[in-house]
């Protein structure tokens, strides 16, 4: 096994991470700059409300996305087994 497929390795690994990670994430981070904004116009500074949309919003993203997840990390998995396969 080479460095540079030790690399490669690496980088798929990341890419797939970051791209299952990023439905959660982006509605977490939508969420909170909504209520974040709903707070700075009321004045409410209570620091709880911003937890349960957060987690509700991350729980149906991933709901709704795991059909997709599901599938990128069955590639995912798949390309791996081929290259140990391979070595």
């Amino acid at each position: 096994m080479t460095p540079e497929t030790v690399l490669e390795l690496g980088q798929s690994a990341l890419k797939t991470t970051l791209m299952i990670a990023a439905p959660m994430l982006g509605a977490g981070m939508i969420v909170g700059l909504v209520i974040s904004i709903f707070q700075a116009a009321t004045h409410i500074n209570e620091m709880t409300m911003t937890f349960v949309p957060k987690i509700v919003a991350v729980f149906v993203a991933m709901i709704v996305a795991m059909p997709w997840i599901m599938s990128r990390m069955t590639n995912f998995t798949v390309q791996i087994f081929e290259r140990i396969a391979t070595m």
